[in-house]
């Protein structure tokens, strides 16, 4: 059985963890705040989810979600996560990151920044141009018409075709945008951002991004 980790247990990190259980997936989940605050979260997972440190949880997944505000990823470990796969679903706000003057100057996106802290690590966007209480409610079946699609980029085929076999089982087509310096079309102000879209729409809104 697969185990992924998850860092993070806000509104996103605590919806993917839901429907990785759901999926099959055993869930090693943790926050800021330590695994007891996890305990009801845990709780309404089931046996297939449990809480524990950040540590804990990238050393537990075979793949692992970060899913922690920007500013924080400086604080993910990160010899656990050598070698590995991360999700990566972060968004800049600066109202919450404080500014950042190479995301202000349109220098680098927050996936190489996670990227750049995590050398060794393979960093895939995903998951984050969603709402979280989309995830689970917003997907349907491979083939049916009109299925919402989500977008990721990565520096790593291997990185792609793990996101695309996960958006598939929680029920969304994938619009591949390409290396991780392309990702900023679908964060924030970005036609594409938290809009429902099918692949064909998501893929003319990625055009349409201006930088």
């Amino acid at each position: 059985m697969t185990t992924v980790g998850i860092i993070g247990a806000g509104h996103i990190g605590s919806a993917l963890a839901k429907g990785f259980a759901n999926n099959g997936y055993d869930v090693v989940i943790a926050n800021s705040r330590g695994p007891e605050t996890l305990a009801d979260l845990v709780a309404s997972i089931g046996d297939r989810a449990r809480a524990a440190t950040a540590q804990d949880a990238a050393e537990a997944g075979e793949f692992v979600v970060v899913t922690v505000p920007l500013k924080a990823i400086g604080e993910i470990p990160v010899a656990p996560l050598t070698g590995k796969i991360v999700l990566d679903t972060n968004n800049y706000y600066f109202e919450r990151d404080g500014h950042i003057a190479a995301l202000d100057d349109k220098k680098t996106t927050t996936s190489q920044m996670l990227q750049e802290h995590l050398p060794e690590s393979v960093v895939v966007k995903a998951f984050n141009h969603i709402m979280a209480a989309d995830i689970l409610t917003d997907g349907s079946p491979a083939g049916t018409e009109n299925r919402r699609a989500l977008a990721t980029a990565s520096d790593s085929d291997e990185g792609v075709a793990l996101i695309t076999r996960v958006y598939d089982e929680f029920g969304f087509d994938t619009v591949n945008i390409g290396p991780l310096s392309e990702s900023w079309r679908v964060e924030r102000d970005q036609p594409a951002y938290v809009v429902r879209q099918n692949a064909d729409e998501l893929t003319q809104n990625l055009a349409r991004a201006e930088r």
